[in-house]
């Protein structure tokens, strides 16, 4: 099995933008019929794809952001953030049906746990054209949730000559669809989680479960958490651990890994140069609150 592997380009980042809702310095997390109060609070954009492609560009990767985007006053009160992103916004699709869509983010020793609504459908009004876009040479997918609306979308893409990568975002009603690997056909890179991973498998050994999606992938980038991460392309598997660092907050440390391992990848470098920039990115990123929390403070 191979990929396709073009000339370095722009990523095209399709997914959901959420409205974050960052609540931390929690004691526990809530429970019904009870009030719990936070020490600190951020309101911020997020969703995947917007955070890859924020990451992409502070790596200096034109990263065109390819989602819809709510008029109302919730969506449009982050706008100016997504501005000061970097991002390429010629693809995005504002729409009065596209928000309110957000996630609150309770963070309690580091982890975090999501509640999320959608609005709307995922498909931009922009797809066809952003395909179609000279400097484009990769789609990242940013969830499966996505993917499983727009069945077409890899298709579309590798008519295109794009490459194409997929990042599965947990998702409890889809992780374990029938039809997963029959709608991913023709990603080049998987980008799952451990957990992800070990759904998608029913293995809980990393190793063990990278040897079956890499009969699905030619590369799969797999997250580890604390235990860095684990890639396998062309017969080879290599893990490379993550520094210990002061974690904050992990929220988009995923998105983040995902943009590092892309940014080097798209440049030519081998598994381990993709591995190590996957893992510096999300290093980086749990060091600051919310999923581009560390790009507002280096910059």
């Amino acid at each position: 099995m191979t990929s396709t592997r073009p000339k370095a380009g722009a990523v095209l980042s399709l997914g959901r933008i959420y409205c974050d809702m960052v609540f931390r310095g929690l004691g526990g997390m809530p429970q019904l019929g009870r009030e719990l109060f936070a020490d600190e609070f951020a309101l911020t954009p997020g969703g995947g794809a917007l955070i890859t492609a924020a990451h992409l560009a502070a790596l200096g990767r034109p990263a065109a952001l390819l989602a819809r985007f709510g008029t109302d006053d919730l969506s449009q009160s982050l706008a100016g953030k997504i501005e000061d992103l970097g991002l390429d916004l010629q693809f995005l699709d504002r729409h009065e049906t596209a928000g309110p869509q957000l996630t609150v983010v309770m963070v309690q020793n580091g982890d975090r746990a999501f509640l999320s609504r959608r609005a709307g459908h995922a498909r931009p009004a922009s797809f066809e054209a952003s395909l179609g876009w000279v400097d484009a040479a990769h789609l990242h997918i940013a969830e499966y949730a996505t993917l499983h609306e727009m069945t077409d979308a890899i298709t579309a893409a590798k008519h295109q000559g794009l490459s194409v990568s997929l990042d599965p975002s947990w998702d409890d009603e889809l992780i374990r669809d029938p039809m997963f690997f029959e709608r991913a056909a023709g990603t080049d890179i998987f980008m799952p989680n451990m957990e992800e991973a070990e759904a998608l498998t029913g293995l809980k050994d990393p190793a063990a479960a990278l040897m079956v999606l890499s009969r699905h992938f030619p590369v799969v980038a797999l997250k580890c958490g604390g235990d860095g991460g684990m890639v396998t392309a062309s017969g080879e598997t290599l893990h490379l651990p993550s520094p210990s660092v002061d974690v904050i907050d992990t929220t988009g440390a995923g998105d983040a890994f995902n943009a590092g391992f892309l940014h080097a990848w798209l440049d030519g470098g081998d598994v381990r140069t993709c591995l190590a920039r996957a893992i510096d990115a999300g290093t980086r990123s749990v060091q600051a609150s919310g999923g581009t929390g560390s790009l507002r403070r280096s910059s």
